[in-house]
């Protein structure tokens, strides 16, 4: 086992001043300088860590000087390291707002709570203060370091990256590097290269020939490793005024290689906000360094910044978006022993979801419950989970906004689709909850002062929660006062009746049928459940808000079989797709078919990391990330004729022809960071899903041993004959020959999101969360087809 050296006094103090400096500059560089409650993060503080009734013990906290990780005392004798990324953290709760803090502490110590709760299955962190004060100063604390790693660009988030594996590399801290450290560092920063060449670097860079690197020497080190040829490339190309970029040179770049129709005041603009060198920028010129502040800034990711606030008409009939929908919302895990929670609402919520399912049944002392029935998951209360809903479905913290700058982001409607198992008296009880706890949030009747004969739109019910479950009288009851049994039997909805077909296996169609309580009928307004035979019957017998849902084998055979009659379906009516009960590992299908046909609520497992997820946050990055999305108006017009399998002449027939450019890529993560020698050989595949004739998969070369900045320059070529439903996946994996590539990031988003040119593609964990530092650089052309 390997010892540490302990420093000297005098080391320890140096040490300690140099942490000091580290921290301000970090503070600095997120925009905290100075700031009160950053000090108070740096300084640290004991806190009462809380698992269980009985299990509660001190802890100090504090935020390392790298100003983007936790550090935690343990009482781990062999563990030195403890505590958190900010990077992994989702957000940051003030007061008794989890389901541990809620069982474990009494309301007593409401204002002294907090908790930290992640993007990934780490279970939360939940804290107790001293004081409400310090709590407060806690939440406050965090939550504007969060904001400010946020908010910092690619180009900030390199450095920082770097500068901060740069520290870890020098052992010693003393502010120097050996050729051993460097060796090391390199190592860190996923690059593996010879001694001989790493002697090579380190000799250029020891001017002073001391046998290690510091001050200017550290810089200049960096500058070489950072340097970036390709946009040197890009430069000299159109840098025609003396070896610098003129206005009127930029405007060339941005009018032919960026296909982006600007003026020179927006030029000058940008050289205003971008240039580094204030010569230069006086001079209305654009530096190299400028240059490639320019290029890692928004304006030049893949992503259309004009996509990202809400762009779309919100006021068409709420069947003609595409709706985030979520099946099993309530489960964190699998659907045979996973946990149930109001956490997985939360969580399903913040990643845009506006259809949230509740699977109800009896529970003790007459309040029903949400689970996976007749499994080993766990129980959440129904009222539970209400309260949450209420809490969370328009409401997201402050620095989450702020990170967004997306200010319509959870306004618009939640529809809450009931699988109803209970007995008449405890869907009495589910009434009274939906309608206590909503209050006049809940839609308890349909807009205006007649009977409507289409859906409002999304604008119109902003705010509100819709109730999606079984009716036992049509819609027109609310206007002439209609009346019926207190309780009546309704037929069984398809999904819910699923489980008892598995057990019961029912001879004849009297059997399947349910009790339904006059109180929870009445609340279900724009979203009647009802049985699909055919889409003649539906068109005949059924009314707008009448809607079915289908299993994605039924599903599915319709989109393959007969997808124009279910479009023009869908231009009258709902329909929800939900995976099929065989899928116990809570696995999902793959979502573009039935969005080809025009599904509105196509609703997956969201707490499964997978493509057909990847796919589904892709479908609703654009437009707010609302959660809602405008279908093409071809799935919209009665007249067309639209057939993804048998693409014909028509306005969704817009070919273009793709050519694409995968570059480079800079500061790819490690995927075994335990391992030092473990260094990635990345290859990048493109991936295009949409109607049958669009989708295709290619890739480059791996390159070995170099995940800090590899370059393939490789040319693709796709032909996409209907970009409206397209989506375009860039995937970066580890390659290894003798078994399964592992992920290392990945990026999706629409055809028609996209923007030409040279442009920055971030990078994601399989669970969607932002690899700060990782990127790819590529080249779009995305031309009309000839």
């Amino acid at each position: 086992m390997s010892c540490v050296r302990k420093r000297t006094k005098s080391q320890e103090l140096v040490y300690q001043e140099q942490c000091k400096i580290v921290a301000y500059e970090n503070g600095k560089r997120i925009g905290l300088d100075g700031d009160p409650d950053l000090q108070f993060l740096l300084k640290g503080g004991n806190l009462i860590k809380v698992k269980s009734r009985s299990w509660r013990k001190t802890r100090f906290f504090r935020l390392n000087d790298d100003c983007k990780t936790m550090w935690q005392q343990t009482s781990k004798t062999f563990k030195r390291d403890s505590g958190f990324s900010l990077e992994d953290v989702d957000f940051v709760r003030y007061g008794r707002q989890t389901e541990g803090l809620q069982k474990y502490t009494d309301l007593s110590f409401e204002d002294r709570c907090f908790s930290v709760v992640f993007k990934s299955r780490r279970k939360t962190v939940d804290l107790i203060a001293s004081s409400k004060e310090e709590a407060k100063q806690w939440v406050s604390g965090l939550e504007k370091v969060i904001t400010g790693m946020y908010n910092l660009n690619r180009l900030q988030n390199s450095e920082h990256w770097i500068y901060s594996c740069m520290r870890k590399a020098d052992k010693n801290s003393d502010n120097k590097m050996t050729l051993k450290e460097l060796k090391h560092f390199l190592r860190q920063i996923n690059i593996e290269v010879s001694d001989s060449y790493a002697e090579m670097l380190f000799q250029k860079c020891d001017t002073s020939m001391s046998g290690t690197l510091e001050g200017s020497e550290i810089k200049l080190f960096y500058d070489l490793l950072t340097y970036r040829k390709e946009v040197d490339m890009i430069y000299a190309k159109y840098a025609h005024t003396n070896g610098q970029m003129s206005s009127g040179d930029l405007l060339n770049f941005l009018q032919y290689e960026q296909r982006e129709p600007v003026s020179l005041e927006y030029v000058q603009n940008l050289i205003e906000k971008y240039e580094v060198d204030e010569t230069a920028k006086q001079n209305k010129y654009m530096s190299k360094d400028g240059f490639l502040m320019y290029l890692n800034h928004e304006e030049c990711s893949i992503f259309n910044p004009a996509h990202k606030g809400i762009y779309q008409d919100m006021r068409q009939p709420l069947n003609h978006y595409f709706i985030s929908s979520s099946h099993n919302t309530y489960l964190m895990g699998d659907q045979l022993k996973g946990a149930s929670s109001t956490e997985a609402y939360i969580k399903a919520l913040t990643k845009s979801c506006r259809c949230v399912e509740l699977d109800c049944w009896d529970g003790a002392n007459g309040e029903p419950v949400i689970y996976h029935g007749h499994t080993l998951t766990s129980k959440v209360l129904f009222k539970d989970v209400i309260k949450a809903l209420k809490e969370y479905a328009f409401k997201v913290t402050l620095w989450i906004l702020k990170t967004l700058c997306v200010w319509g982001f959870f306004v618009y409607p939640v529809i809450l689709s009931l699988e109803n198992h209970c007995s008449v008296e405890q869907q009495k009880i589910m009434a009274y909850h939906l309608t206590s706890i909503l209050g006049s949030a809940l839609l308890t009747h349909p807009l205006g002062d007649q009977m409507p004969n289409t859906f409002p739109g999304p604008e119109e019910l902003k705010g509100r929660f819709l109730i999606k479950g079984k009716r036992l009288n049509k819609l027109d009851a609310a206007f002439n006062n209609n009346t019926t049994e207190d309780v009546d039997s309704v037929s069984e909805e398809d999904e819910a009746a699923e489980v008892k077909e598995a057990e019961q296996k029912p001879k004849d169609k009297s059997s399947k049928k349910i009790k339904l309580a006059k109180e929870l009928s009445d609340l279900v307004i724009y979203c009647k459940s009802v049985h699909f035979s055919t889409f003649e019957h539906s068109r005949d017998n059924h009314s707008f808000y009448e809607m079915a849902s289908f299993k994605e084998s039924k599903a599915m055979n319709l989109a393959e079989n007969s997808a124009t009659a279910f479009i023009h379906h869908n231009m009258d009516k709902l329909s929800r797709i939900y995976p099929a009960g065989s899928r116990t590992d809570s696995s999902n299908y793959n979502p573009v078919p039935l969005w080809n046909s025009g599904c509105q609520i196509v609703a997956l497992n969201f707490q499964t990391p997978c493509k057909e997820m990847d796919l589904n946050q892709a479908r609703f990055l654009p437009n707010g990330k609302c959660g809602y999305i405008l279908k093409p108006e071809f799935q919209r017009d009665p007249a067309s004729q639209f057939d993804p399998k048998n693409l014909s002449v028509g306005p969704w027939l817009q070919k273009k022809t793709l050519h694409l450019t995968i570059i480079s890529a800079q500061q790819l993560p490690k995927i075994n960071k335990d391992k030092q020698t473990s260094i990635v050989d990345p290859l990048v595949r493109v991936e295009i899903y949409g109607v049958p004739a669009d989708n295709a998969s290619k890739q480059t070369h791996h390159i070995d041993n170099n995940g800090f900045n590899p370059t393939w320059n490789t040319n693709f070529q796709f032909t996409v004959h209907v970009p409206e439903l397209a989506l375009v996946r860039f995937v970066v994996e580890d390659y290894d020959a003798a078994s399964h590539n592992d992920l290392v990031g990945l990026y999706t988003l629409p055809f028609t999101s996209m923007q030409n040119g040279y442009r920055h593609v971030p990078l994601l964990t399989k669970r969607g969360s932002l690899i700060p530092s990782a990127g790819l650089f590529v080249h779009i052309m995305a031309l009309d087809a000839e």
